[in-house]
């Protein structure tokens, strides 16, 4: 029997998944009151190096600023976060 009959397969690689960048609301912290975040200012202060297919924010952690958040998607609980302080969290 050949050799690679022999060896064992392993792993597999799903070509048409998604690299997400997670973030939580509390990383948010660092923006001053009323500032817009973009994945361009996220990558300027030094929270995403690269955004491949998009950045997400979840909703670990406290806000305690009101923002303008447009990034690609967010959890419910981030939000509501958000929305709560008076900011917006739209999808783009």
């Amino acid at each position: 029997m050949p050799l690679y009959r022999r060896l064992p397969k392993r792993g597999f690689k799903n070509i048409n998944t998604k690299e997400i960048i997670a973030l939580n609301v509390s990383d948010l912290n660092r923006y001053e009151d009323g500032a817009e975040v973009t994945i361009e200012s996220l990558m300027e202060i030094g929270l995403i190096s690269h955004p491949k297919d998009g950045v997400k924010i979840l909703g670990n952690g406290e806000l305690t600023k009101r923002l303008d958040v447009k990034v690609n998607a967010y959890s419910a609980s981030a939000k509501e976060k958000i929305e709560a302080l008076g900011g917006k969290a739209e999808v783009i």
